[in-house]
């Protein structure tokens, strides 16, 4: 009975071993860094003539994510940077495009164009160089590969401005979060709340005090409510360091924090920008 119980028992330890699973682990083994080239290279020709002819195509190489399984079957993302020579792509403001398994990109003169004046913020009939790479990652950030980089001489041209310019040459502020509060029809003339034309395009501020959390707008003509300048979207859901803005667009929201700021309103790009002194 006794050798009987030792042999069922281990015929019962054999079948839960044989049942157990065995862990297989997937380990990233290795992968190559995209090799980018472009049509044409040097110096990309813009002009507003050609507006929506193609300034540059980019073509980058697979870069082969392999795994301990094999090449990944992941979907590969890539993320293009267009910044600054110099800035070694950590300029904040440098133009990013996002994609997903596409190995080349086309841009036209217009795009490129509209990422150099209104992204890079350079001026317009002036030579500037600038750089441009592709990173590759799995995933929203997974072992990114950063491509060779490629330099280039542009010349963006001169557009018409996002917003038009005040005709009256003049711009001022009102609003619950200005000193004067929301001005009223007729008001005389605030020159506290008025801006200095620095360009044609251009308005500067450099110093008001505003109240933390409040709202307010821009005017061409103080007293007048007959035109004004606000956000692009829904009132108050702006960002309060500075947004996109619109003719007749809604109240913006002041930032938290009460306190004198500088504010910029620039017409060529169609943004404005709000500034802790």
């Amino acid at each position: 009975m006794k050798n009987r119980f030792v042999i069922l028992f281990s015929s019962f330890l054999l079948l839960l071993l044989s049942c157990k699973k065995q862990e297989n682990k997937i380990y990233y083994e290795n992968g190559t860094a995209p090799v980018l080239t472009s049509t044409p290279t040097g110096t990309i020709p813009l002009s507003f003539v050609n507006k929506d002819q193609q300034a540059v195509k980019f073509n980058w190489t697979n870069p082969n994510y392999q795994f301990t399984t094999g090449t990944s079957s992941q979907n590969v993302n890539y993320k293009i940077e267009i910044d600054t020579t110099g800035s070694n792509f950590s300029n904040p403001a440098r133009k990013v495009i996002s994609m997903s398994n596409e190995l080349s990109l086309a841009i036209t003169q217009n795009d490129l164009n509209d990422y150099l004046l209104n992204q890079l913020v350079l001026r317009p009939g002036m030579a500037h160089n600038v750089e441009v790479r592709v990173t590759s990652f799995l995933g929203t950030s997974a072992v990114p590969l950063y491509s060779n980089v490629l330099k280039y001489t542009v010349t963006p041209y001169a557009i018409p401005p996002k917003v038009t310019p005040p005709a009256s040459g003049k711009l001022y502020i009102t609003g619950s979060a200005t000193p004067g509060s929301w001005m009223g029809g007729g008001d005389p003339e605030l020159t506290s709340q008025k801006f200095t034309q620095v360009s044609p395009t251009l308005y500067v501020l450099n110093s008001i005090a505003l109240t933390g959390g409040q709202s307010f707008l821009f005017v061409p003509i103080y007293g007048d409510w007959g035109n004004k300048y606000g956000y692009t979207g829904s009132n108050n859901a702006n960002n309060v360091d500075g947004d996109d803005f619109k003719a007749n667009g809604g109240d913006i929201k002041a930032p938290a924090l009460s306190g004198n700021y500088k504010i910029e309103v620039d017409f060529q790009r169609g943004k404005y920008t709000v500034t802790k002194l």
